[in-house]
């Protein structure tokens, strides 16, 4: 089986599980295209070693990029930009690597420790 997003002025609207076979012999008049995604792809690897497709899984609210040919979230906060070849959102301070858990805080551009 495979995935498929539905893609509406270049918003994921719809993800589904489909064989390709199914697309062979589908009539969709709605707006938008159908576009295959990869459950095991995430910031431009496979997981299991196969071949990537399309940088990231597809999520519903979600973006497809063509010129891009890539899938990525809506950019969580202004200041956060988009890594180019992962197509993965960076907030402009790498999140802290001591075990603790940290939420971003737009205000002062800094993670702030959750209590």
């Amino acid at each position: 089986m495979a995935h498929f997003a539905k893609v509406e002025n270049k918003t994921v609207t719809k993800v589904i599980v489909a064989e390709q076979e199914f697309f062979d012999n589908f009539v969709d008049d709605s707006p938008g295209e159908w576009i295959q995604t990869s459950y095991n792809t995430y910031a431009g690897e496979h997981r299991l070693g196969g071949t990537p497709l399309r940088k990231n899984y597809a999520i519903v609210g979600g973006i497809y990029d063509a010129d891009k040919d890539a899938f990525y979230e809506q950019q969580p906060y202004p200041s956060w930009t988009l890594n180019e070849n992962t197509c993965i959102w960076e907030a402009p301070v790498a999140y802290p690597n001591d075990g603790n858990m940290y939420i971003w805080n737009e205000t002062d551009r800094q993670w702030d420790e959750v209590s």
